[in-house]
This record gives C-alpha cells, structure tokens and sequence, in this order.
C-alpha cells in the first residue's frame, strides 16, 4: 500500500517555531508550506488545499479566529482539518477554536514539538486509515 504524502500548512509567526516544526515535520516525510500571517495563509489554502493547518491564533494581519471563519465559511475549505497551536489558553479561547471544529487545540506552553508532531502523525494516520 502506497502511503499518502500529507501536504501541511504551518501558519505561524514566530519564526524559530515555525522553523523548527517544519524542519520536524519534514524529517516525519511531510510536505511542508508555511505562512506567516493570516492573509498570506488564505492564500496559501485557496491555492494548495492543504491536508492540514497548523494554525497560530495571534498572527499579523488576519487572526486566526478571523481566518478559522472563512475557512468554514468556504464550503471549498471547510473540510480542511485544523490543529490550533496557540499561546492562548483561556477556557473561553479553546471554546471558540472547538466552535470552529478545529480537530485539536494546543497551547504552546504546555506542550513540546515532539509532542506536536505526535498530534500531527496520530491524527493523519487516522485519516489515512479511514481512506484505505
């Protein structure tokens, strides 16, 4: 069985972290692309349709929650699956993102690249499957 190249968006700011993941990511033998702030990540999922966002809330230009909702709002997008990777851990944020049917919410403080790539790799192995 052939198993599928998952092309990932990292939409992330700080450029050590997003550096880092995607360096990860790539030695995991993903397809990374990167964006640094909310408008240039809309394109980026317009044009690529990733099979994954890794999304940063806290961005310049567009804020995640801004772009979480014209995602869903676009039926073209909507079934993208997003994993929130954010500095924002307040109860009523990590809401907000599930409200958006974001697949999983991580706060970055709490958690290590390790661990996210673990999230990344356990959930597209889930999608895979269900492909197959």
């Amino acid at each position: 069985m052939e198993i599928l190249m998952s092309k990932i968006l990292i939409v992330e700011d700080d450029k050590f972290l997003r550096t880092v993941l995607a360096k990860r990511l790539k030695e995991e033998g993903f397809e990374i692309e990167e964006a640094v702030d909310g408008e240039d990540a809309l394109q980026k999922i317009i044009l690529s349709k990733p099979d994954l966002i890794l999304l940063d809330i806290i961005l310049p230009k567009k804020s995640g929650f801004t772009l979480l909702n014209e995602i869903k709002q676009d039926p073209n997008l909507s079934s993208i699956p997003i994993v929130v990777i954010s500095q924002l851990s307040q109860p009523e944020d990590i809401a907000k993102g599930k409200e958006f049917g974001v697949k999983e919410y991580v706060v970055k403080a709490n958690t290590s690249i390790e661990e996210i790539i673990g999230i990344v790799k356990q959930f597209l192995d889930k999608v895979i499957h269900s492909l197959t």
